[in-house]
């Protein structure tokens, strides 16, 4: 399966958060370090759902950009 994943920049780092998995989040000092996190979180996060006798949730969120030009 393949999640959207959210990263910001924040004050302190970054911190990251998966819309299909509420709750699913993580929060590190660098991008390398906050993308390692989110992926276990990912992982733990689907283990509990079906240790619980959860559904799965399909992927459903997309993630696109759009350029638009501010006038100064």
């Amino acid at each position: 399966m393949k999640y959207a994943i959210v990263f910001e920049r924040t004050p302190s780092g970054y911190s990251a958060y998966v819309p299909d998995l509420p709750g699913c989040v993580a929060a590190a000092g660098s991008y390398e370090a906050v993308e390692k996190m989110i992926r276990e979180a990912v992982l733990l996060h689907l283990e509990a759902l079906r240790g619980d006798g959860d559904p799965i949730p399909e992927p459903s969120t997309s993630v696109g950009s759009v350029e638009v030009s501010v006038p100064r």
